[in-house]
């Protein structure tokens, strides 16, 4: 049976509907980083989407070609994960989308080293015809975070990032959102074949402790 980081580590990617604290190790990715409102449909966002899943799928058959990586091991794709802020802004202004700044990612199982990344960069481009010139190989330490599950419309974040903000203080923790620590969510749910209401999305953000 396939190995599912969702299932594997659901601590990460399966929170509850409460606010909890999690310590998140250091991981790789593939990723794209961009600008601009997600939604805009021949914006950057759905072309940098287009990009990840050129290079991850790249990575998941390559055990049929005659680059074969070490350790491999047949795995789900992991879902796609978005870090999110805005110049000038402290969180997230869901009302001016324009403005986002992001890097959009897609995990990699641990055997993946930057070479193979490269390997499949250029396999990509030479099979698809396309630029894949944008996506790089990631690698974040996102350490102590406030994480919950949201259920509902992206828009209606808020209600939910207020709970965990609540619940970290609580707990003695600030946050902690920097250049380098941002906004965070997992998208666990395919926004074009689920309604907005039953959309499930983990959203961390990062904390440190108080004093």
């Amino acid at each position: 049976m396939a190995f599912d980081y969702k299932k594997e580590y659901k601590e990460f990617y399966m929170p509850k509907g409460t606010p909890s604290i999690v310590t998140v190790p250091k991981m790789n990715y593939v990723a794209v980083r961009g600008s601009g409102n997600p939604n805009d449909e021949d914006g950057e966002y759905k072309l940098a989407i287009g990009l990840l899943y050129g290079i991850v799928f790249t990575i998941k058959m390559s055990k049929k070609g005659n680059h074969q990586i070490d350790g491999y091991f047949d795995y789900v794709v992991p879902p796609l994960e978005g870090f999110w802020w805005q110049d000038g802004v402290v969180g997230v202004d869901y009302a001016n989308k324009d403005s986002f700044r992001w890097i959009s990612v897609i995990r990699l199982p641990d055997f993946v080293t930057k070479e193979d990344f490269d390997w499949a960069v250029r396999e990509a481009t030479a099979k698809k015809k396309q630029d894949f010139s944008k996506v790089e190989f990631f690698t974040y330490d996102e350490g102590m975070c406030v994480q919950c599950m949201h259920i509902g419309a992206y828009d209606d974040e808020p209600a939910t990032v207020e709970a965990m903000h609540r619940f970290m203080e609580e707990q003695g923790y600030v946050l902690d959102i920097t250049d380098q620590r941002m906004h965070h969510e997992i998208y666990l749910s395919d926004a074009r074949k689920v309604e907005p209401g039953k959309l499930k999305t983990v959203i961390r953000h990062p904390i440190k402790v108080k004093g």
